[in-house]
């Protein structure tokens, strides 16, 4: 088990939100920070705090990527002409371990890493086992056909709580996956509400 596996149910309650929307959330039962002093935490944050917070729960909610990792992709957001609160988003979302996830191949975003990682995904027919690899429009994701049947997979298809978004088209009775288009930040289904305006003014004065 990854550091980052392990430490999983405690992002939510660090953010203070349930940040996958998933049943099961530590912050569904207790809305206040983990620890001894987690009640005590609820004061007002300041301008820096709130965009620290918008840039912790960004990464969080991509499987808690390292600084190293969020500060590359949001510099090559800033290269892209456009809003690079939306081309950030738009390279999140073609992350192949968050595509993995979105077309609830895998019931969480760790679980995506790890499929990845363990090469239980094809794209365009190739063997891919980079998490990050950035795929692009018209790309064909699918499990491999050894891995179907593993129950995670199984498990992960009936989730009602998630729904793939039409930026994908998705079959799950073949484990496939397109990636039709790159979304904008209205057109994720984040479980709450993500500033990526202030992960720019965080990078901005930082």
């Amino acid at each position: 088990m990854t550091k980052r596996t392990s430490a999983k149910y405690k992002i939510d309650r660090r953010m203070g939100e349930n940040i996958w929307g998933r049943p099961k959330s530590p912050v569904n039962r207790r809305e206040y920070g983990p620890g001894q002093h987690g009640q005590r935490r609820k004061g007002k944050l300041s301008d820096f705090g709130l965009q620290l917070r918008a840039k912790q729960k960004l990464k969080g909610y991509y499987g808690d990527l390292t600084e190293k990792q969020f500060r590359r992709i949001f510099a090559d957001a800033e290269r892209q002409r456009g809003d690079t609160g939306e081309l950030l988003i738009g390279l999140l979302e073609r992350r192949l371990d968050a595509v993995v996830y979105r077309a609830k191949f895998v019931p969480t975003i760790f679980a995506a890493r790890q499929f990845v990682n363990h090469g239980h995904v094809l794209v365009n027919g190739e063997r891919v086992n980079i998490p990050s690899y950035r795929v692009k429009e018209g790309d064909v994701i699918e499990v491999r056909a050894k891995s179907k049947q593993l129950a995670i997979v199984l498990e992960a298809a009936g989730l009602a709580e998630r729904d793939v978004p039409d930026y994908l088209d998705v079959d799950h009775s073949k484990m496939t996956a397109t990636f039709v288009r790159t979304p904008g930040l209205s057109d994720v289904p984040y479980a709450v509400q993500m500033e990526p305006n202030l992960v720019i003014e965080f990078y901005a004065q930082n």
